[in-house]
């Protein structure tokens, strides 16, 4: 499951953009905790540290503890906001969560046993289709990723979600469907190979 961090917060006393320019002058980025039935908080977190969280990856699916002056939060980021020029932090909102809290995140997918595929042995090459599924699951155990076994999956063949072990409680958003996640897609060459078998075959089978 995911891992989770835990960041410094202090009250912000002041909203607007004045006071965020002189928040982030001073190596700081305003945020916000809400949800939970409660008031949102307005914050101010360092930017050098959440930056680098950003950029570690699962920022999006890690359960993080911020600590506001001495109370701590559980949330976790739900959307945050780059500077359109220069492409810095400049602001992240939080959600409260709880143990009974349910959630629908972007997992990312990874893939395992390339190296035992007899489709990409052969040349094929792995189209694909989703970087990422959307799951429901609980706030405090969102997977970290789902992994496709790619073992034994030939040209032409395909990854459905139904062949994912998705663990306890944790459920597709997409339900009516079995959708596509990767498949083994034949390199140009070998397709007019193919074809081209397949007109040898066609002819002998007229010559007969």
């Amino acid at each position: 499951m995911a891992q989770t961090y835990e960041l410094q917060a202090t009250l912000r006393e002041r909203v607007g953009k004045g006071s965020a320019r002189a928040l982030r002058r001073d190596g700081k980025i305003p945020a916000v905790i809400y949800g939970g039935n409660k008031d949102p908080l307005p914050i101010a977190i360092d930017s050098k540290e959440t930056t680098l969280k950003l950029h570690s990856g699962g920022f999006m699916t890690q359960v993080a503890t911020i600590d506001v002056d001495g109370k701590k939060e559980r949330v976790l980021a739900r959307d945050y906001q780059l500077d359109p020029v220069r492409d810095f932090l400049v602001h992240v909102d939080f959600l409260r969560i709880s143990a009974s809290t349910r959630l629908t995140v972007d997992v990312p997918v990874h893939f395992i046993n390339e190296e035992t595929s007899p489709g990409i042995k052969r040349g094929g090459v792995l189209n694909v289709v989703r970087h990422t599924v959307e799951l429901e699951c609980p706030a405090s155990d969102i997977p970290e990723a789902i992994t496709i076994d790619l073992a034994g999956l030939d040209i032409n063949d395909s990854a459905h979600i139904s062949s994912v072990d998705l663990p306890k409680n944790v459920t597709p958003a997409i339900t009516d469907r079995d959708f596509t996640i990767a498949t083994i897609a034949a390199p140009a060459g070998l397709k007019e190979e193919l074809k081209g078998e397949g007109g040898e075959e066609a002819g002998e089978a007229e010559a007969e």
